[in-house]
């Protein structure tokens, strides 16, 4: 090497060179020539200083930054040498303690960069960048620098190989390696093996794969689980909901080999089924009632879109059809209203456009949401992280980001024409629609003038304020209620292809234009340097992802012609049905990995790979990977059937061990978080499961399928808070007037963004702007207060105990058959004695304390602040609902004996074993 001044190096700079030179020996790059030592320091530059500096600096001073700040650039050797507008040299080359930058980065004399502290360089990073200076800052041209790509990075234990894809941003980017158990998740599935020990096993290679890694570990499984176990086990986790006292002394009558076969056949065969893993799909979509941010609009027509995800898993539809109508069901069949339907996947997002909002700001927010969330949901990869520049981690240039985007250039949004299905459930509408009818002859604000003065919060208000806040809320009440009558129109919420067009917010539906509006140029993506739509750069066809082909070269379509990467069709129509039959192509290697990965989780509480929305470097590894190419590559000969996939998890020796394992203490110590599987993770039941298992057995479930969403009763004081929409607030939640109404099953009811059930979010339901992988399963404080004080539990505990009571002559009967409708199992002697005990105990309380009556407010005072005036404006909001609201069953509605009985009821719906399968 020759450099311009002394090379002076400091103790780890001389064991770091010395370290480049000892790993380069016996190493050959590309082209199958060892590097001199002199190649050293050109290598540092443009394996690690260059990439850094792309990476941490190009925001601000490279080609991502309009304009360059400080007016310091350092795209070149020359300009990055020379400083910017302080007029000081940044680098003294051979010297770095003389140099500002290498300062800058450290931190010191009073230098920051970079600024944020989520971006500072590490100690090694730094150490790069010193003795690059140190060597003279060399900076190889072009060509050199393209050599020098080729060449491994000569640490030691290094390994890896470079993946060819569209390319990126830099060549070092574009030639970079990748170690080999990095890339698990794109390597093709190849073709189905059977594992040797598959005859002598169970007949069950879930068994094989998952009992190879037990030995390896010196471990024994635990016992298969009784038989109540397994059909409380299973019936929760094919339906949400726990088996009946009927269904469980039949399936401990069946003493054949192939009843607990038969039991998963009749579980996958009810209605139930479809509502409790259509659930688990609307977690990863994100469905939502209403759009979310400040205009947290209803969305009338969006539980027609719930409901056909109920009918597809019902009916078990392929999954690479299931994929095909979401994405593209428009352009797959037009003029299907169950296709249109199921496009409304595209719409589950949050979304506002505003007076105030920049359109082209606001469409670039969709265009980024709708690719991420494609990419999470189908393919296990969070496509956002290559948005503002290439993946830093997975082999995903910022290129293919774009290209991803352009195909849903074209999509446009409305809400669109499709026939009521004989199967849809419009029961509902007759009632709901005279509601709003007698709504609309109303007027919604009253003054305060109309109440008893002893409830008015002042005395005087200004009227100024009064009229212009009044206009203000009832001009947001009509908008309201105007979307709640589109309820009612056989609309979908739903999308086309076309150019674009403006609408807002405000807009209660968006019509689809006639045939010659959708003619016209579609607006052209450009890959966005820094993610910026103020800094356009190339622009860029419709594609996929382009390291899929550079590992598998054998890719092919559905139709078995092969998939070119970047040429999906540019034409305004059939975009996304090419990107549908990419991603529901057989030889997608990570469609059905993803797939298969997500049932596991739900059956075993844990997924293979710990990430089910990023398969990528940053998502946990599979525990089991040749299990989980076995699952997927056994779901596509299947005929993507998800329901044959239930029966091979589940008909395992693996899926039907105790939760108790012999060894407990040993097991803990090598596998605390039982990746293993040596027996079954109990869990607890999921927010929806635990509401809709109290109103099962206090007998209040209603089974009515689909339809209109619900409104269950909530925390009141909740309900009462006002939500505010863009300016004003929203009418006031209500629940629907009969307990029928209320009482149906979790997943059928109304999911509003700025308005959650506290119960519902206290057990972990998860947020509803973001696709949910996997739920948490906290445990809180919050948790005891709203089962044990909360209004819900109560009344449930209350019917349940009036049931029993309706039922059964004895109190002993009725704390026997208590026990067994909560936990499916016969009460113990330890059980029964306490419970008899404290009952007795506690009537005499009930007798003679009785309950004191409370009812439903019929309306409710709020209170603004008026913007034109600065002043606080009053009004009274009816609740019309509450006028001829039937309640559920309350304590001055029944005795002291039922009072008393509720309380023991109570207490088994806060205790484990309800609250866990096991």
């Amino acid at each position: 090497m020759h450099f311009s001044k002394p090379m002076r190096l400091s103790w780890y700079g001389g064991l770091l060179l010395a370290q480049l030179f000892m790993a380069s020996v016996g190493s050959v790059d590309a082209a199958g020539v060892k590097p001199s030592g002199d190649d050293l320091a050109e290598l540092l530059f443009v394996k690690k200083v260059q990439p850094l500096f792309v990476e941490k600096c190009g925001g601000c001073h490279g080609e991502r930054a309009k304009p360059i700040k400080g007016s310091y650039d350092m795209r070149s050797r020359a300009t990055l040498l020379a400083g910017g507008e302080s007029e000081e040299v940044a680098v003294v080359a051979g010297q770095p303690d003389q140099s500002p930058l290498l300062a800058a980065v450290q931190w010191i004399n009073g230098m920051e960069m970079p600024p944020k502290e989520n971006d500072r360089l590490t100690h090694v990073q730094i150490q790069w960048i010193r003795q690059w200076i140190a060597a003279g800052a060399p900076w190889p041209t072009a060509d050199r620098r393209k050599q020098l790509s080729q060449q491994s990075w000569p640490e030691t234990g290094t390994a890896g190989q470079i993946v060819k894809t569209s390319g990126g941003q830099s060549e070092q980017w574009t030639h970079r390696l990748y170690l080999d158990e990095h890339l698990w998740a794109y390597r093709s599935l190849g073709k189905p093996t059977i594992p040797t020990e598959f005859a002598a096993a169970t007949g069950n290679g879930v068994d094989v794969f998952v009992n190879r890694k037990l030995s390896a570990a010196k471990l024994d499984s635990a016992p298969r689980a009784d038989k109540r176990t397994l059909i409380r086990r299973a019936t929760f986790d094919l339906t949400g909901l726990p088996p009946t006292a009927e269904e469980i002394q039949n399936f401990l009558a069946d003493e054949s080999p192939t009843a607990f076969a038969k039991l998963i056949d009749r579980l996958l065969e009810s209605d139930r089924y479809g509502e409790q893993w259509g659930r688990h799909w609307l977690d990863v979509v994100r469905y939502a009632d209403s759009a979310g941010f400040s205009n947290d609009y209803a969305r009338p027509n969006a539980w027609r879109y719930r409901d056909y995800v109920i009918r597809a898993f019902n009916a078990d539809k392929p999954y690479d059809q299931f994929i095909r109508e979401q994405v593209a069901g428009d352009e797959l069949a037009g003029d299907n209203p169950e296709h249109l339907i199921a496009t409304g996947f595209l719409r589950m997002g949050p979304w506002e456009h505003t007076g105030m909002s920049v359109a082209a700001v606001t469409r670039q927010q969709y265009l980024d949401d709708i690719t991420n969330i494609v990419g999470v949901t189908y393919l296990g990869q969070e496509l956002r992280c290559a948005k503002c520049h290439d993946h830093k981690f997975d082999p995903i240039p910022t290129l293919d980001y774009y290209r991803m985007q352009a195909v849903f250039s074209p999509l446009q949004f409305a809400d669109r024409d499709a026939a009521y299905l004989a199967v849809e459930n419009t029961s509902a509408f007759a009632t709901e629609k005279a509601r709003l009818e007698r709504l609309r002859k109303v007027d919604g604000v009253r003054g305060l003038d109309t109440v008893p003065h002893d409830q008015w919060p002042v005395d005087t208000f200004d009227a100024d304020s009064e009229t212009k806040g009044h206009d203000k809320v009832n001009k947001k009440r009509e908008e309201c209620l105007d979307r709640e009558r589109k309820r009612y129109q056989p609309l979908a919420l739903s999308v086309y292809s076309g150019p674009s067009r403006k609408f807002t917010s405000k807009q209660s539906i968006v019509k689809m234009p006639n045939r010659k509006q959708r003619k016209g140029k579609v607006a052209p993506i450009h890959l966005l340097l820094g993610g910026s739509i103020e800094t356009p750069g190339v622009e860029v066809a419709p594609g996929v992802l382009s390291l899929i082909a550079g590992l598998q070269t054998e890719l092919v379509s559905t139709s078995n012609e092969p998939v070119n990467t970047v040429e999906i069709t540019k034409q305004t129509q059939g975009r996304r049905l090419d990107l549908a039959n990419w991603l529901a192509s057989p030889k997608n290697p990570l469609t059905a990995r993803v797939m298969v990965n997500r049932i596991w989780q739900y059956h075993f509480g844990c997924a293979i790979a710990g990430n089910p929305n990023n398969f990528g470097q940053t998502g946990q590894k599979p525990s089991h990977p040749e299990l989980l190419d076995f699952l997927a590559r056994a779901f596509i000969s299947s005929g993507w059937s998800i329901k044959k996939m239930h029966r091979v998890m589940m008909l395992s020796e693996v899926y039907q061990r105790s939760s108790r394992h012999p060894q407990a203490e040993q097991v803990s110590a090598v596998d605390p978080d039982n990746r293993l599987l040596t027996h079954f993770s109990p869990r607890r039941m999921t927010a929806e499961e635990l509401r809709d298992t109290m109103l099962f057995v206090s007998q209040e479930l209603n089974l009515e399928m689909g339809g209109l969403p619900a409104r269950p009763m909530i925390n009141l004081e909740a309900a009462m808070q006002p939500r505010h929409i863009m300016g004003s607030v929203g009418p006031a939640y209500q629940a629907m007037p009969t307990p029928a109404q209320r009482n149906r099953r979790t997943v059928y009811t109304q999911r509003t963004r700025t308005m959650r059930d506290p119960m519902m979010e206290v057990f972990n339901q998860p947020d509803l702007d973001l696709s949910c992988e996997r739920r948490d399963s906290s445990t809180i404080s919050p948790q005891v207060f709203t089962l044990f004080n909360g209004q819900n539990t109560h009344d449930r505990a209350l019917a349940m105990a009036d049931w029993l009571r309706q039922k059964y002559a004895d109190v002993e009967s009725r704390i026997d058959s208590a026990i067994e409708l909560a936990y499916g199992r016969p009460a113990t002697i330890a059980e029964r004695v306490p419970c008899l005990s404290h009952y007795l105990k506690i009537v005499e309380h009930h007798r003679g304390h009785p309950p004191e009556r409370t009812d439903l407010p019929e309306y409710v005072i709020r209170e603004m602040v008026e913007e034109m005036t600065g002043l606080h404006f009053y009004w009274v909001e009816d609740l019309d609902v509450y006028r001829d609201y039937v309640p559920d069953l309350k304590p001055w509605d029944v005795s002291a004996e039922t009072r008393a009985l509720a309380d023991i009821c109570l207490v088994l719906l806060n205790s484990n074993e309800f609250i866990y399968v096991y």
